[in-house]
């Protein structure tokens, strides 16, 4: 989605415009918020957007959609929350669409797909000539894009983000270094860099230089010749050789012996070498591409690590997040692993909204091979099967989340990635029993502080303890009053689910 124009969203509740945010993010389109304050100050770039978004409620929205309209010819999508009358019918004949808010991934996928976002709807009404430009120039290297984004499985901020810069370094033949831990996927970006590039027909050459030996890694990079050494019967290529006019990816860079270090960045800075044995100069096109666990910096302070190799492979650094990080993304990247599986006949599993809900939570040490071994090991003990929250592996259960029942029914990705634990019915007709002297026996290490201060006592208080008892004790009146169903209690707290979740986990009361 980096190379299509964003969309617009007007709106003046921050509340609202955190959640839409959310949903277009989760669903990886760009978007661009204003208020109402300051929206002229963009209407000489109304043109780089693909749409608009109005909040209801804000001042002079109808003046603004009348502006908007007179402009361009852009969709304009009315967000309502029911508090006001809809708009007259003069205005609403102008709306594209009205939609009710919270907004949902449900009523948004349809509609999103209307919009003039995709390359091939995107028309001279809705996109600047820059935009048309950049994202028609090359109708190969847009397919490569498309390729590029189907691969990279993730709708998180962070796989965004480095979609944008495959696109932005692809066609360049700059040095990339791909940082990140193991199992992330650097040879995934790495492919996809390459299959990205201008270089695309060309080979593809991946050599992990800490898996072989030091006094074998310069035959392997630079070839030899026949009788170089012991064994050495016939002449052979080196991976520089094979990779002439496409990528090379020197795969665990962090690992390469310092005197290896050397001749590579002779070959860097000059763009030749000879085999092994040879004095024949070969001249390579070669771009590369490395990648590292290792954290480069350290390893100069150590002396492992040549500083001038570090600045010359570090000219564009991809770093990769763990997978922890963008737990968001498990969802997507556990039904592609299930889609291969099924397509390759290795059997297939089907997880319970619990199950992949607690998945989300598990640190995952081991990143997306973990995962994946996972799944396929899950395959292989229940093929075929339903696998739930106790059919997972023993250290995977201390993270079991159980899903509000009630958003079960057709459940999808946005709502696993909201999913949240229903606080039990005991445990409210408890907290409804329960005075606020009391509060200290649920919140553990918090000491009791009166219910309410109309005066500062001479003593002081405690004013975190204080604002922490008031707090519970409102949350407990919102889950008294929603049955403890969170995601009705959050709703009249006026904050996200997964806000609520994390203070229930905070003072302890999903127990």
């Amino acid at each position: 989605m980096a190379l299509t124009p964003p969309i617009l969203l007007i709106d003046d509740n921050q509340s609202r415009i955190q959640q839409v945010e959310i949903i277009f993010q989760f669903m990886g389109y760009q978007v661009k918020t204003i208020g109402s304050d300051n929206y002229a100050e963009y209407l000489h770039e109304i043109n780089r957007v693909c749409s608009v978004f109005i909040g209801e409620g804000i001042r002079k929205q109808f003046m603004i959609i009348n502006e908007i309209v007179g402009m361009a010819r852009i969709p304009v999508i009315f967000i309502t929350d029911g508090s006001e009358e809809m708009p007259v019918e003069s205005i609403h004949e102008k709306l594209f669409h009205v939609l009710p808010y919270p907004l949902h991934y449900a009523q948004l996928k349809p509609l999103l797909a209307k919009l003039p976002i995709n390359r091939a709807t995107v028309s001279n009404h809705f996109a600047a000539p820059e935009i048309q430009k950049l994202v028609f120039n090359s109708t190969e290297n847009a397919n490569a894009l498309s390729l590029v984004a189907t691969r990279l499985k993730g709708n998180s901020v962070a796989m965004i983000q480095i979609r944008k810069m495959i696109a932005q370094v692809a066609e360049s033949d700059a040095t990339v270094l791909i940082l990140g831990e193991s199992g992330t996927g650097k040879e995934v970006v790495a492919n996809a860099l390459h299959d990205a590039s201008l270089r695309s027909s060309k080979p593809f050459v991946p050599i992990n230089c800490g898996a072989i030996p030091a006094e074998l890694l310069e035959s392997e990079l630079f070839g030899h010749e026949k009788g170089a050494f012991t064994g050495a019967l016939n002449a052979r290529q080196g991976r520089f050789e094979m990779a002439e006019g496409g990528t090379l990816f020197l795969d665990e860079i962090g690992d390469m012996p310092l005197s290896m270090q050397v001749k590579l960045l002779r070959v860097l800075q000059e763009r030749n070498f000879e085999r092994v044995g040879g004095n024949k100069t070969i001249y390579c096109d070669v771009r590369v591409i490395a990648a590292t666990h290792r954290h480069l910096e350290n390893e100069i302070k150590q002396n492992r690590f040549r500083e001038d190799l570090f600045y010359r492979l570090n000219v564009f650094p991809i770093e990769l997040p763990s997978l922890k990080e963008r737990a968001d993304d498990i969802p997507i990247l556990i039904d592609d692993l299930i889609t291969r599986m099924a397509q390759a006949n290795r059997g297939f599993v089907t997880l319970t909204p619990n199950a992949l809900a607690t998945l989300m939570r598990y640190e995952w040490q081991g990143n997306v091979r973990e995962l994946a071994n996972l799944i396929e090991r899950l395959a292989i003990i229940y093929p075929r099967g339903l696998v739930d929250v106790d059919d997972l592996p023993e250290k995977f259960k201390q993270y079991r989340v159980e899903i509000d029942p009630e958003n079960t029914e057709e459940i999808d990705v946005s709502e696993i990635l909201t999913a949240e634990i229903k606080v039990r019915p005991e445990f409210v007709e408890n907290l409804t029993r329960t005075t606020s002297a009391e509060m200290q026996d649920l919140m553990r290490h918090h000491e009791y502080v009166p219910e309410t201060v109309t005066q500062l006592p001479e003593e002081g208080i405690d004013l975190k303890e204080y604002l922490n008892t008031m707090e519970v004790d409102l949350i407990r009146q919102a889950l008294d009053e929603c049955n403890g169903v969170v995601a009705h209690a959050a709703k009249r707290l006026n904050m996200r689910r997964t806000t609520l979740v994390e203070k229930l986990r905070k003072f302890d009361l999903q127990r």
